[in-house]
């Protein structure tokens, strides 16, 4: 349990101690800094301590956004400073430093100052919290502070103070603003005008009873697979229901997020299983749908698969940008700032946001076709709908990058050249051939459009295979250098598209019942390795481990030996492989994944809450 230390003169009235039990603080009192530093040092060291000035007037919210999420080692208040494990020490070493210079002057001699709210008026107060806070500034401790808005978070300099404090409190509604600020503050249209005005009274409703947000991701993966499986049945009374289900599963995946905001239960695992179970829900559907589909006697295994390899495409066109960039300097460019200024204006900022076709548009899209129309029209429109809205957010990023002058950092290359997931081949080739004088991103288009043709020209056979070791020796060029040109982040959805794409098309044209959905089986289980190396990396972890890369055999290996399987093997034997390929990569990294995963949870790793992309 987190301890609350609370110091200075208590006032009579005040309720701080019951709102500090009741964010589940056990509260402790100290008669001076000498006391509290004492208090301090009883507190395991890896247990959440704050220090609450007892004369704190304030929402109870603005407590909860200072004192308990766990995304920071430091966070502060006015009035009030928390620690969790990682900044213990440095809280420890400023209040021995305040308690050893006594008096009741901040650090440095000034007077400590607080205020009611962001943007009004300071009032001098002699807080032992708020100096302990100067003093963590002038270590240069990264001490969190919230935005509290409209919250009250303030320790009154007289009576009169006090009583304008509690006046402002009353004025402020503490539960609608938490209710408010659990909603993304940026999402699409349909989950912000048709899914947010009652999730979030659904996400209260859950944490009222204890439900935590892992819980309620398990419960919308639970409904999309029900769902996927009612797609399957091939009826129509299946359709329908599946494309209700799918949207109450899309109404608990939005719940899951704002119940993590309303009640700050932000963990590295959550992270993680909620961006994975989004694309496994996505995904299953897919597959359950084809398998209604065939019901009818309509094959769109094709169909299915070219929808996956087209939306996984383009959410790592959108993480190769996003890493490309988050921390390039001069990043700027005449086509952002027509972005930003269309973003002015109100109705464009919507227009855009639906164009890109986002999660949200997107599941009310197939839900509503699924119930009214046939598996085989579902994604027509949605490979149509996703094209169109790939072209657009491409297009625009391939501006930026032409018209900017970015310098780009070695931390953007390094985490490009993950994601790339090159493999041993290129590896060793890497080591015995120059460097091309070409930028990498023409030798994966070459790549990209090279092998995809071929297979589609020729079909399984040894030309393929011929063109695919030119492929190899072309992904050892493209990473030759680091990733720092200005469309180098193309590379690797370029490598996406190459090796999706041509599973694809070999397994279509190998004209055997059974290999689309063992090719759909073998994409699924590389796209999850690659969708876990970006959270891993956005997580702050890192790519995964050389050996897995290498055990998987890399982008380029398993295309090598995809081709070289089809052109030695029948038809019928070309599926079975294609299956027990599948099979091994998603017990590999499935394996590695998880064990990961839950070893950072457990092992206290920094608990984050990422936002993602809309789409």
């Amino acid at each position: 349990m987190p301890t609350a230390i609370l110091t200075g003169q208590p006032v009579p009235g005040s309720s701080i101690e019951s709102d500090l039990r009741d964010l589940g603080f056990d509260v402790r009192t100290a008669s001076d800094p000498a006391d509290a530093e004492a208090l301090l040092a009883a507190v395991p060291g890896g247990e959440r301590v704050a220090l609450v000035d007892a004369r704190f007037v304030g929402h109870p919210h603005a407590l909860r956004l200072g004192l308990t999420d766990p995304r920071f080692p430091l966070a502060a208040v006015p009035g009030a400073v928390t620690a969790r494990a990682e900044g213990r020490q440095a809280l420890t070493r400023a209040l021995a430093r305040e308690t050893s210079a006594g008096g009741g002057t901040a650090h440095g001699g000034a007077p400590a100052r607080t205020t009611l709210s962001v943007g009004e008026p300071a009032a001098a107060v002699d807080s032992l919290a708020d100096r302990i806070v100067t003093a963590l500034d002038a270590d240069g401790a990264p001490v969190h502070r919230p935005e509290l808005g409209s919250l009250v978070a303030a320790v009154p300099a007289d009576p009169q103070a006090r009583n304008e404090a509690r006046q402002a409190v009353a004025a402020v509604d503490d539960e609608a603003v938490r209710l408010k600020s659990a909603v993304k503050a940026r999402d699409g249209f349909f989950t912000t005008f048709f899914i947010s005005p009652y999730s979030r009274y659904l996400a209260r409703w859950c944490a009222r009873r204890g439900l935590t947000p892992n819980q309620v991701t398990t419960a919308s993966l639970l409904t999309a697979l029900i769902a996927a499986s009612c797609a399957a049945t091939g009826t129509r009374a299946g359709y329908v229901a599946a494309g209700v289900l799918l949207i109450v599963s899309f109404v608990l995946d939005c719940t899951d997020g704002q119940l993590a905001r309303y009640s700050l239960q932000y963990s590295t695992l959550g992270a993680w299983l909620d961006a994975t179970f989004d694309r496994a829900k996505e995904y299953a559907y897919y597959a359950g749908l084809a398998l209604g589909a065939a019901r009818g006697g309509d094959d769109v295994w094709a169909l299915a698969l070219g929808a996956m390899v087209l939306q996984t495409c383009r959410h790592v066109v959108d993480f190769s940008f996003n890493e490309a960039n988050h921390d390039a300097t001069a990043n700027t460019s005449p086509t952002a700032a027509l972005s930003d200024k269309l973003d002015s204006v109100g109705w464009t900022v919507w227009v855009r946001r639906m164009i890109v076709l986002p999660i949200g548009e997107r599941w009310a899209m197939i839900a509503v076709l699924t119930a009214a129309t046939t598996p085989r029209i579902t994604f027509y429109a949605l490979l149509v709908g996703c094209a169109l809205a790939a072209t657009y957010t491409t297009a625009g990023r391939v501006l930026r990058s032409l018209t900017r002058k970015a310098q780009r950092t070695d931390r953007a290359a390094r985490a490009l050249g993950d994601l790339a997931d090159n493999g041993p081949l290129a590896e060793l080739l890497a080591r015995v051939l120059p460097a091309g004088r070409f930028p990498a991103v023409l030798w994966a288009v070459a790549g990209a459009v090279l092998l995809p043709l071929a297979a589609w020209i020729d079909g399984p056979g040894w030309s393929v295979v011929l063109c695919a070791v030119v492929y190899v020796l072309l992904s050892s060029e493209a990473l030759q250098k680091p990733l720092k040109g200005a469309l180098d982040w193309l590379v690797p959805p370029l490598f996406r598209a190459a090796e999706y794409g041509t599973v694809l098309i070999l397994a279509a044209k190998s004209d055997v019942n059974g290999a689309l959905p063992a090719a759909f089986g073998l994409v699924a289980a590389v796209a999850y390795h690659h969708y876990d190396t970006v959270y891993r990396i956005r997580g702050g972890a890192g790519a995964p481990p050389a050996w897995l890369v290498r055990a998987v055999g890399g982008q380029e290996g398993r295309t090598l030996l995809v081709t070289v399987l089809a052109a030695l093997l029948t038809a019928a034997q070309f599926k079975v492989a294609l299956t027990v390929l599948a099979v091994a990569v998603a017990l590999v990294v499935l394996v590695e994944s998880i064990r990961f995963w839950v070893a950072a949870h457990q092992g206290g790793a920094p608990a984050v809450h990422d936002e993602g992309e809309p789409a």
